[in-house]
């Protein structure tokens, strides 16, 4: 991978250790019931054990030890939790909780909790200056103040900084989903994609991007290919051309998650396909290759897409 491309995704790493969680005032902090029930066991336990003590996040509790993840919210950390409460898992549909425990189920249990985990000590002051977070699911949380609310994903936080010996609580009163289709679906959903996808099958190389990745993806739209010369969609998808459209497609595919705001701060990407890409931020636009981003940040369980309006062909 190119070094700029390293070092995007260095600060990602890193901006999850900075970039988390929520605030309120501290009148409401401390007229919440949850919050005066942990308080007693804060600096004195683990993030788990608080939040057992507490009474009020059995769900939680559960949750954590059918997805295997209570060892690790025991460790040293720093961790900051939004923390669901009972009645936050109570709104989902019903019978959804009993599904998610399900064994079969373990591995969308896991991305569902971790997307409630950051890596490090998060407090409240620091959040309310923040547009998105970094969770150890891998995807952005985004964080939104609204009437004097903040909201992590959409979800209200109604109590913060509750201090553990390994991290933080903030406790929220719905639980956080994340994104569970991979950048196919997501595409496909869409329904402006129908030419990549249809290329990415014939090029053998759908699965691929069904895998664990994470990948981002520079997605031309129908619109895009439809600019290409007549024919020529027509002729890449011929069977002795395929090598030639797998080369193409993968000019569009980057290591990693790379997101809108740390695009900008490279002059380059080095792709899947080893072509290095220019990319050039000029007065709020930004070109990858030559070709407009006209969308950004479209969260996949395996990645990140950004919109093109243009197809990229590789020089070589």
């Amino acid at each position: 991978m190119h070094t700029t491309l390293k070092t995007g995704l260095g600060a990602l790493a890193l901006s999850g250790i900075t970039m988390l969680t929520a605030t309120a005032t501290a009148g409401d902090c401390s007229s919440n019931n949850t919050n005066t029930m942990i308080a007693a066991y804060g600096k004195k336990a683990d993030i788990v054990t608080t939040a057992v003590e507490a009474g009020s996040f059995n769900t939680l509790a559960a949750a954590l030890e059918a997805a295997g993840l209570v060892g690790a919210l025991q460790g040293d950390g720093p961790f900051t939790v939004f923390a669901p409460t009972d009645e936050a898992f109570a709104k989902l549909p019903k019978g959804t909780v009993e599904n998610l425990l399900k064994p079969g189920n373990k591995q969308l249990l896991t991305s569902i909790l971790t997307y409630h985990v950051v890596s490090g000590d998060v407090r409240a002051k620091d959040v309310i200056k923040l547009d998105n977070a970094a969770t150890l699911n891998g995807q952005r949380a985004g964080i939104e103040v609204k009437g004097g609310n903040v909201f992590v994903a959409g979800k209200q936080v109604v109590s913060t900084d509750i201090e553990c010996s390994n991290g933080v609580i903030h406790v929220i009163d719905e639980v956080m989903m994340p994104q569970t289709d991979n950048i196919p679906q997501v595409a496909g959903s869409a329904g402006t994609f129908t030419t990549l996808l249809a290329a990415l099958g014939a090029a053998d190389l759908e699965g691929a991007l069904m895998g664990d990745g994470p990948f981002t993806v520079f997605a031309p739209t129908d619109a895009a290919f439809a600019k290409l010369p007549a024919g020529t969609v027509e002729s890449l998808l011929e069977p002795e051309n395929l090598d030639t459209l797998k080369s193409i497609l993968l000019a569009h595919v980057v290591e990693g998650r790379v997101y809108a705001d740390q695009v900008v701060g490279l002059s380059e990407v080095t792709t899947l396909g080893g072509a290095e890409l220019d990319v050039l931020t000029k007065k709020g636009t930004v070109k990858i290759a030559g070709s407009k981003v006209s969308a950004v940040d479209i969260e996949t369980a395996n990645g990140v897409i950004h919109v093109i309006d243009a197809v990229i062909i590789p020089s070589s």
